[in-house]
C-alpha cells in the first residue's frame, strides 16, 4: 500500500491527485515535446510571454499603488522596474532569452534539490525512483546551462530544449506517480 505523507491517507485526495496528475502530465508531456522538436519557438514563446506578465504586473502594481499610496515611492519604482524590463523583453525576445537562460539555470538547480527531498520522502515506495530520475535530469540540465550561459546565441536553442526536456520528464514523473497512486488504491 502506498502511504504518502502528503495525501495523510485520504482516499478523495489520492484519488484527485492521480486525476489531475494523468491530466496534468499528459498536457506537460506535449508541451514538452513541441519544446524538443520546435526549441526556437519555445524560447522566443516564453520570453515574449514573461515579457507580457511583466508587463501586466507593471500596469497592475501601478495601479495598485494610485489607489493605495500615491506618495510610495518603492512602489512605483517598482512598477517602472516591471514595465521597462518587459518593454524591452516584449522589444528585444533575444535579451530576454538570455535572461531566461540565467533565471533557468537557478531554476534547475533548485527544482532538482526539490525532487531530490520529495524523491526521498517518497521512498520506498513505487514511483519514487522516477522523481529522484527527474531531480538528476534537471541537476543536468542546470549544469549544462551554467557551462553554456555565456554564449547567448546557444541560449535560444537551450532554453526550448531543455525546457521541454523537464517539461517532458515532469509528465512522465506525473503519469507515473498517477499510475502507482491509483494502482495502490485498488
Amino acid at each position: 500500500m502506498m502511504n504518502y505523507k502528503l495525501f495523510i491517507n485520504n482516499k478523495d485526495i489520492t484519488e484527485k491527485f492521480a486525476k489531475t496528475s494523468k491530466l496534468y502530465g499528459i498536457l506537460f508531456i506535449i508541451l514538452g515535446l513541441v519544446g524538443m522538436f520546435f526549441p526556437g519557438i519555445m524560447s522566443l514563446s516564453s520570453a515574449v510571454f514573461l515579457g507580457w506578465l511583466l508587463l501586466f504586473s507593471g500596469v497592475f502594481t501601478a495601479v495598485q499603488t494610485w489607489q493605495v499610496n500615491k506618495k510610495d515611492w518603492i512602489s512605483w519604482l517598482k512598477s517602472l522596474l516591471y514595465i521597462v524590463v518587459s518593454i524591452l523583453i516584449v522589444l528585444n525576445p533575444l535579451s530576454g532569452i538570455v535572461a531566461l537562460a540565467i533565471i533557468f539555470t537557478a531554476y534547475f538547480f533548485v527544482d532538482s534539490g526539490l525532487n531530490l527531498a520529495l524523491a526521498f520522502s517518497l521512498r520506498p515506495n513505487d514511483g519514487w525512483w522516477i522523481v529522484l530520475l527527474n531531480a538528476v535530469l534537471s541537476l543536468a540540465i542546470g549544469i549544462f546551462f551554467l557551462l553554456a550561459i555565456s554564449e547567448p546565441l546557444k541560449t535560444i536553442w537551450l532554453v526550448g530544449m531543455f525546457v521541454g526536456i523537464s517539461l517532458f520528464f515532469d509528465g512522465v514523473m506525473l503519469l507515473t506517480l498517477a499510475s502507482a497512486t491509483k494502482e495502490d488504491n485498488n
